[in-house]
């Protein structure tokens, strides 16, 4: 037998084995952030319930030491907390598009406006919440911009339009999330007229975010439209 032959089989298991395992991972991978996202998002809502289903096991048990028992399990109260959570919150939703429902929200508000911290908490993320809701300019909410260097380009969320007090001029708050993980990021200001507009959707840039750039649309604008009018006629 030749020892080239000999040496080479271990060699071509090897690889084998490596390009086996990887195909395992990017197999897993998918699976296995979707998991950390679903549950974080189940952990934050049972945490909100658990509370609820500890008073439900103190009235229950002079009636019931089973039933008790069973919300105190830790599985169950899970269940049973985030299916609570997420009926109070269908309520609060039914309540809140009722006129009553508004005057009474009105009322907690003007309640939160006589604490200092707590009116700058709340009123901080409930302007953020709106500005989800409603785009701030003209046309889509999913920008590029500059960053970190000008031949970059970062994907960002416009949350306010501001105006330069000297130039007059419009400035974007734009919010740069980071990847994967999007609820970290950074805050930058830039001229309105150095911001390109996307036809992505919010949906679809936090895929983009979340993904490290491999789930996104096949094309994107790169340049503001003043930018390529400007190049094109340079290049005339």
């Amino acid at each position: 037998m030749d020892l080239n032959e000999g040496d080479t089989a271990p060699a071509g298991r090897r690889r084998h084995f490596g390009r086996t395992v990887l195909i395992g991972f990017f197999t897993v991978a998918p699976l296995w952030v979707t998991w950390l996202v679903f549950d974080f998002l189940l952990g934050i809502l049972a945490a909100a319930g658990t509370p609820l289903l500890r008073g439900a096991a103190r009235v229950v048990k002079p009636l019931s030491e089973t039933l008790s028992s069973w919300l105190l399990d830790t599985a169950f109260q899970q269940v049973v907390a985030i299916v609570l959570t997420l009926g109070a919150l269908y309520g609060i939703g039914v309540l809140s598009s009722l006129v009553f429902g508004r005057k009474l929200i009105a009322h907690m508000e003007g309640l939160l406006a006589r604490l200092p911290l707590a009116q700058t908490i709340y009123g901080g993320t409930k302007r953020f919440l709106a500005s989800l809701r409603r785009p701030p300019v003209a046309g889509q909410r999913v920008v590029l911009i500059s960053f970190p260097t000008p031949e970059m380009k970062a994907v960002g969320f416009v949350t306010r339009v501001l105006h330069d007090e000297v130039s007059g001029r419009e400035l974007a708050a734009v919010y740069v999330p980071t990847s994967p993980n999007p609820t970290s990021g950074y805050i930058e200001i830039v001229p309105l007229c150095d911001v390109v507009q996307t036809d992505w959707t919010i949906e679809e840039a936090m895929s983009f975010v979340m993904t490290g750039g491999a789930n996104a649309p096949d094309k994107v604008r790169f340049q503001a439209a003043q930018q390529n009018a400007g190049a094109e006629g340079a290049a005339r």
